[in-house]
Parts: C-alpha cells; structure tokens; sequence
C-alpha cells in the first residue's frame, strides 16, 4: 500500500523469515558462528535458543542459503513444526532428506535413513538435520533424537543435528531422564534481543535493503520503538510496518515520536497476546 509512496521495492518490516533481510548483529553473528563451526566440525547435536522473535528461524534459513551458496557437499532437512508423533516426526525428516521408504513403518524409516546417511557419508557430503520449535518436542521424541545421533562411523557423525527453540527447551533438555541426550549436545547459543545502538541500525538496514533513501525515523521515535519491542526483531517490525502506514496517510517520510507514539496505542496488549500464540 505505502510502498510506491516511499519509492520501495518490497515492505520492509514483513515479519516473514526472509534471509535478504538478515541483519548481523554481534549475536547473531555469533549464533551463526556456532552453527558453522559445530556443523564443520561435526559435533553432532548444536542447540540454538531465543525468544519469541528475536530471528532464529531467519538465522537458519541464512545458514542455508550459505551453505547453498558455498557448494559444500550437504543434505539437509528443515522440519519447521515438530507437532508430529513419534513416528510421524521421523518420517517427516525421512521425506525432508528427500528418501523413498518402502514401508510406512518406524523401523523401515531408520533402516533407510542410516543408510542413507551412509552413502551420503561415503560420498564426502555432511547430512544436517535442522528442527526449528523444538520446545515443543516431547521427551520421547527428543530421545528419538538421541538415538538419531548415535548413528556414526569410527571417526565422525553421520548426521549434524540443530535443535532450535525457545528457552522452554533447555528447561526439557534438563530433564532427568534426558541426561544421556544433554551429554551429546556439544554447541549452544543464546540469542538475545538488540541492544539501543542495534536497533537503529536495524531498522536502516532493513529501509535500504527495501530500496528506501528517503525514510527517516526521529531519535525520540527511536527510543519510543525501543520501549515497545524491548529490542526483539519481530516487535519492531510489527512497529515500523505500522508506522510505515501511518506515514502513508499523513504524506511524511518522517517517522517522529507523534507518530509511533499513536501506533502503539493502536497495537495495545494485542501484539504481545499475538506473539504468545504464535
């Protein structure tokens, strides 16, 4: 609607994970340093935690399209939504590695997915296994993922895997009966929200990735965005869409305090109730 006005190629603040709009940010640099090395170095299972929408899914999303781009020998599976059963859960990775089973049936499941894993292995490519909103992974069905990284040869790991969740997740890691899976988890990472500095930073950084020169925020418009979303990614582009609009309508590419002040009238208790369910 606003874009045009603007002179903008896209929306800048959609909250979808889109990695071209990935801002690196001393931790998620980090994060995606942790991602490389445990990967690279085949340590077998690296947990990468966060709030709600402080950009995990848009950091593993970048890693992909990194080791795309670097033509590294991989395969990989993304299960995005682990609200499966046991065994739906590992068919879906199956189907994610892109393997055809002959049976529908668990066993056949891991019989085809070691090997699968060792032709890949023997062929000099690395298999990741990456499960985003892993705190909603059941304890049995997080031991299945133990007993997915057992799956080795006599020097490394047939499978990396990423458990990447929100901060309920080390919570369950630190279940007793789980205590054989936290022993194997080699790499964590916390991401946490941006800092004051970050956040404005953020904020041009998405405005010239979308094409925009003309945008300006105020410094008290700034501080009143910092307030609001406490620095986590999402809420800020929940703010800035939204601001972006009111923009729009009063036909001014300065975003003041005025402005934002309103916008967080109208967004309320309703983005925090919105960010819960999502």
């Amino acid at each position: 609607m606003y874009c045009n006005f603007y002179g903008l190629k896209e929306r800048p603040f959609n909250v979808t994970s889109d990695p071209a709009f990935f801002f690196a940010s001393r931790q998620h640099e980090e994060a995606l340093s942790h991602l490389i090395y445990g990967v690279t170095q085949r340590k077998g299972i690296i947990v990468i935690t966060g709030e709600i929408g402080t950009g995990k899914t848009t950091l593993c999303r970048l890693f992909l399209s990194q080791l795309e781009e670097s033509r590294q020998k991989t395969k990989t599976a993304f299960i995005l939504n682990p609200h499966f059963s046991d065994i739906q859960l590992i068919e879906a990775i199956v189907k994610d590695f892109g393997i055809n089973t002959k049976n529908d049936c668990r066993t056949s499941f891991f019989r085809e997915l070691n090997q699968f894993l060792l032709r890949e292995a023997q062929n000099g490519n690395n298999s990741i296994l990456i499960i985003d909103e892993s705190q909603n992974l059941q304890p049995n069905q997080l031991e299945q993922i133990r007993l997915l990284s057992n799956l080795e040869t006599e020097k490394d790991k047939l499978i990396q895997i990423i458990l990447v969740g929100q901060p309920e997740l080390n919570r369950k890691l630190d279940l007793y009966e789980l205590r054989q899976l936290q022993q194997r988890i080699m790499v964590r990472y916390n991401i946490t929200s941006l800092d004051g500095d970050e956040l404005k930073k953020y904020i041009y950084h998405r405005l010239d990735v979308a094409g925009s020169k003309k945008i300006k925020f105020s410094e008290e418009a700034i501080e009143g965005i910092t307030e609001f979303s406490g620095g986590t990614p999402r809420l800020i582009n929940i703010i800035c869409d939204r601001a972006l609009l009111a923009g729009f309508v009063a036909e001014t590419s300065l975003i003041d305090t005025r402005i934002i002040n309103r916008c967080r009238q109208e967004l309320g208790s309703y983005t925090l109730q919105n960010q819960e369910t999502s």
